[in-house]
């Protein structure tokens, strides 16, 4: 009586699922070792178990069958395809190489080095690439001059404003310098008669001292006791005058 058809599916149970496992995957390792033997063929088999556990069989190397199959797999080779690209690359190398030797021949002609080959025409066009070149150098040239003499002009505007301000600051301090030299000068002149009077009658005095009364200016004087006398009748017993009226009295005249 045969055996019948197994339904491939996941067994649940986890007792016989190992055992299927174990079963199989000797069978598995059997029929590779047959294979590589039978037929001369070189075999390499991986298997991980559900816990992760590794099973493997190789019949030469696992290093060097895996570097193979890399080797195939990721760098296929056709001879067709790399002939046909190594074509294509021989003529880019061509033309850089080509472009190259003609800008070395175009910059040699521009500083004035083998002209012997060149015709009239092309005398004349590399006359006008100078000319343009030069009227461009001397256009910049001119542009940059005359942005340095703005910014000279800015910079001697700034200096200039900075030394009036400056004038007007030291104008000022040696006017309060000098203002205040009056005033100390002012504060220790001698007024011997002022001793025992009081700050206000200092003040006015010092006030008046700085103004002074022109002495030809006619001041009322208060006159007590005092009597006009002719110079006649007194004789010499009047003392002269001095020539110079004085707010002061001289004394009194009996």
């Amino acid at each position: 009586m045969g055996r019948g058809r197994v339904e491939l599916k996941r067994i649940e149970n986890k007792i016989n699922r190992q055992v299927t496992f174990s079963k199989r995957r000797n069978g598995l390792l059997k029929k590779a070792y047959e294979l590589s033997v039978l037929c001369d063929a070189e075999v390499a088999l991986i298997i991980f178990s559900s816990r992760g556990k590794l099973y493997e069989f190789s019949s030469t190397s696992m290093t060097t069958t895996l570097e193979r199959y890399q080797r195939c797999c990721f760098t296929p080779h056709d001879n067709s395809v790399d002939q046909t690209e190594t074509q294509s690359w021989y003529q880019e190398v061509a033309k850089l190489k080509a472009k190259y030797e003609s800008l070395q021949r175009t910059q040699r002609h521009l500083l004035g080095e083998d002209l012997g080959p060149l015709s009239v025409k092309e005398l004349q066009n590399l006359e006008k690439q100078l000319e343009g070149a030069l009227s461009q150098a001397r256009q910049r040239k001119t542009q940059i001059m005359m942005e340095q003499m703005e910014e000279l002009r800015r910079k001697e505007q700034q200096l200039g404003d900075m030394n009036k301000q400056l004038k007007i600051k030291v104008s000022l301090e040696m006017s309060s310098f000098e203002a205040e030299g009056q005033q100390a000068s002012l504060r220790t002149l001698p007024f011997p008669w002022n001793a025992g009077t009081s700050a206000e009658t200092n003040n006015y005095i010092v006030q008046q001292a700085s103004h002074p009364i022109d002495i030809e200016q006619e001041v009322p004087v208060l006159e007590i006791g005092y009597h006009h006398y002719n110079l006649g009748e007194l004789g010499s017993s009047v003392p002269r005058s001095t020539g110079v009226e004085s707010n002061f009295i001289q004394g009194w005249t009996l």
